[in-house]
């Protein structure tokens, strides 16, 4: 568990960070970069929890912000993850799992897309396709990482998923995708 007895170390004041493994790394590094786009989009969920009331959804986002804690320990721990020993933190298929096995419950009952959906609806709707963006750059700058660096594949895999869930659940808050708002292909042209 951690244990956190002061919030100020002064370890960064020179641009540096460690990772978990205590390797001290510039502070605009992808991965440090990648681990905060991964805190954002975290953020970004406990927000559209705040819009989404309580139920299932919550439920759902409420696991999902504790997966994201995992991620972050995970892309913060160099390396594909296939050499550990079972102590470091990985994201591991069966969370991958979950997240499709939710997809696809949600899409369960949804109508299908006929369009592209434009970003809003209701207010927890477009709290949670702002999410879906925020985890979309995180799973950008998670494969930046990826093309310089080993990286455990199924932590690529969860955010791809993350923002997918994300926008099937903003779909779903639309009234079950009745009331998504719908792109018209050049209706402002002159």
């Amino acid at each position: 568990m951690v244990k956190l007895d002061r919030i100020y170390t002064g370890g960064g004041d020179r641009g540096q960070t460690s990772l978990s493994d205590g390797t001290r790394t510039p502070k605009h590094a992808l991965r440090i970069a990648a681990i905060g786009d991964i805190d954002e989009a975290n953020a970004a969920i406990g927000l559209a929890r705040l819009h989404a009331g309580e139920g299932e959804a919550d439920a759902v986002l409420a696991r999902i912000q504790n997966d994201m804690f995992d991620l972050g320990a995970d892309i913060a721990t160099p390396g594909d993850g296939s050499a550990d020993d079972g102590k470091v933190l990985r994201i591991d298929p069966v969370q991958v799992a979950r997240l499709e096995r939710e997809i696809d419950a949600v899409s369960a009952d949804l109508g299908p897309l006929e369009s592209f959906v434009l970003r809003g609806g209701s207010s927890a709707a477009a709290h949670l396709h702002f999410a879906c963006t925020v985890a979309r750059r995180a799973e950008r700058s998670a494969w930046a990482v990826a093309a310089a660096e080993e990286v455990n594949p199924d932590a690529l895999t969860f955010l791809n998923r993350l923002s997918d869930l994300l926008f099937v659940l903003a779909r779903e808050a639309n009234a079950g995708g009745t009331a998504d708002v719908l792109w018209q292909p050049g209706l402002n042209r002159g």
